[in-house]
């Protein structure tokens, strides 16, 4: 079946703020939009576009139309046909799914530059043994749709672990509403496990990929794995910081961001 092409349209997709060349804002996996809200404000001399990526609260569709192989192209679609309504190359910054996703559309679409936050690549060695796809299914099939969404959780936001989970959850923003993305989740999860970094990507625009100390370590692996394979790469890690680190830091990581674009004119 043939997926349906996005409608894209400035004033409908994103949300604009003043400035002068556009910032492409790419969430990753359950964070809304307003993830970004910690950030704009300390680049706000870029016009900030922020989409719903599609599948994560717009846009739905289910897997008889996109599979777990096709997640990923749909992603750089929706991409394309926000980049067709931009007016000049934007950069592109993603995190997580997001920052995957702006690598590869950087492979296929002129953008400026493009900054990565922990791109969602797992190393060899870790992919090898990923089984949160398998674990997610069986809790679903088994009815569990808040367990399955936990899973997720705890290795990307808790690596190391958190002794009350539940605590932890009635504090977040998009808990409950996001165990509702549960099988969009799963099936980004299968799109995360079959990704093969390649040995060197194709992209001419910098790139700036960044991680934090706190985040999980197979992530900190594959960012530097990442910006090995880049041709006209820089990287940074900012020490104390997890996944989260764009709107968990804003204030350490805009100015490496901020930095990279000033330098790379």
């Amino acid at each position: 079946m043939q997926r349906p092409q996005p409608e894209v349209s400035r004033e409908t997709a994103c949300e604009q703020h003043d400035g002068s060349q556009p910032l492409l804002y790419l969430h990753g996996g359950m964070a809304p939009q307003e993830y970004w809200d910690p950030v704009i404000p300390h680049v706000s001399e870029h016009d900030a576009i922020v989409p719903q990526r599609p599948g994560f609260g717009t846009c739905l569709d289910d897997p008889t139309t996109t599979s777990a192989d096709e997640v990923l192209e749909r992603e750089i679609e929706y991409v394309q046909a926000l980049i067709e309504n931009i007016d000049g190359n934007p950069v592109l910054f993603g995190h997580s799914f997001g920052g995957l996703t702006a690598i590869e559309a950087a492979r296929v679409v002129d953008v400026d530059a493009v900054v990565a936050y922990e791109p969602a690549i797992l190393p060899d060695g870790f992919r090898e043994q990923a089984d949160l796809a398998e674990r997610m299914a069986t809790l679903l099939k088994e009815g569990e749709r808040e367990e399955a969404v936990k899973r997720y959780i705890e290795q990307v936001l808790h690596p190391e672990g958190i002794d009350d989970l539940d605590a932890w959850l009635s504090e977040w923003p998009v808990w409950p509403d996001c165990v509702g993305l549960a099988e969009e989740v799963l099936r980004m999860n299968r799109a995360v496990e079959q990704y093969r970094l390649p040995d060197q990507f194709d992209i001419g625009a910098p790139a700036l990929v960044l991680t934090g100390t706190d985040g999980p370590d197979f992530l900190r692996e594959s960012a530097r794995s990442v910006h090995e394979a880049l041709p006209h790469s820089r990287f940074v890690e900012f020490d104390g910081v997890g996944h989260g680190g764009p709107a968990e830091a804003p204030e350490r990581i805009a100015p490496a961001v901020k930095s990279f674009l000033q330098q790379k004119r």
